[in-house]
């Protein structure tokens, strides 16, 4: 599966309120930046994640978040966006803000 233009669209307007929202497709995927910065990434599965480490990235996974690459053992600092934050887009904000704040 590829990334489609109605993707981009739901993450573009998901993360606008936290500021001037880009994108690059790379790999099949997504690379997301807020006002410049890498926080989110979007895979060719169409699954979200969040730049995360330390602290936050202990928080992420508490909340049930999965690493990315743990299936291969190739793993990246980004985590999955919470299982509840996928159904309410103020809990999705919150986490993409916490994942801003950490960078």
């Amino acid at each position: 599966m590829s990334i489609t233009s109605d993707d981009i669209a739901f993450i573009e307007d998901l993360f606008a309120p936290l500021g001037t929202i880009t994108h690059r497709k790379m790999m099949g995927g997504l690379t997301i930046y807020c006002d410049g910065q890498v926080f989110s990434i979007l895979d060719s599965a169409n699954t979200l994640y969040l730049k995360a480490k330390g602290d936050f990235a202990n928080q992420i996974a508490d909340a049930g978040a999965v690493q990315f690459g743990a299936d291969t053992g190739k793993t990246m600092g980004y985590w999955t966006m919470p299982e509840a934050a996928l159904d309410d887009e103020y809990l999705a904000r919150d986490w993409a803000t916490r994942a801003l704040s950490e960078l």
